[in-house]
């Protein structure tokens, strides 16, 4: 699904320059679940961000679905990230003004559904995070679970085919944490793949294969089941 060759990412303003990702030859497989873990600053979030389009990479390339994504324009990008690339973020990011079920139907909107669509596939998506009850509520009234629950279902509403996942528990007990990667494993046995970036090894053990990056180097691969 997902193949990088040689991809590098340097940061350089006028003192200094930074080199967050060096040469990374990565392919992810459709329907995996992938954990990229490693100590702070090593580029596990850059990565993120060039596998979702949120940012370019200063040279190498990338594939999609066998499609050459390395110099695809704005539009492009945008493109590709409604139909194919659902996100979810350590901070939750809802839009506070918007209750539950609008959060959650805003990338439909953006797509072009109808409001009669876009209420039917939130609340089946609702129903099947717990969450439904709660579709009128706005999300500081939302514990913090909760409001992790309402972003995975706003990742996943579009039934993307990669969902990318910023240490989606980081900001959760261990009850909570340990429910939203549940959530994620499932998704995942229904055909989504997952690329989850985490400090936690208790998470990373429940994901198929552990990248272990280094000062922008995948130094170790682990693993664990196949797909």
């Amino acid at each position: 699904m997902l193949v990088t060759q040689k991809l590098s990412k340097v940061f350089r303003n006028s003192e200094v320059e930074t080199t967050a990702l060096k040469n990374i030859d990565l392919e992810i497989r459709a329907g995996e679940f992938v954990a990229i873990m490693g100590p702070s600053g090593c580029g596990k979030s850059t990565l993120l961000n060039l596998f979702g389009l949120l940012d370019e990479p200063t040279s190498g390339k990338m594939f999609f679905n066998g499609t050459d994504i390395s110099g695809f324009r704005e539009r492009q990008k945008a493109i590709l990230r409604k139909g194919s690339i659902g996100f979810i973020f350590q901070s939750f990011n809802l839009i506070e003004e918007l209750t539950v079920s609008e959060n959650i139907e805003l990338p439909l909107y953006y797509m072009g559904y109808p409001a009669k669509q876009r209420k039917l596939k939130s609340d089946e998506i609702l129903k099947k995070m717990s969450i439904f009850h709660r579709k009128s509520h706005y999300p500081a009234q939302l514990s913090g679970g909760q409001q992790q629950r309402v972003a995975i279902a706003r990742a996943v509403v579009t039934n993307p085919k990669l969902v990318l996942a910023d240490e989606p528990a980081g900001n959760l007990n261990s009850e909570n944490g340990e429910q939203v990667i549940q959530l994620l494993k499932e998704l995942n046995n229904e055909g989504t793949t997952i690329i989850m970036v985490t400090h936690s090894s208790e998470d990373a053990e429940k994901a198929y294969r552990i990248i272990h990056l280094f000062d922008g180097q995948i130094v170790t691969e682990n693993i664990r089941r196949a797909v």
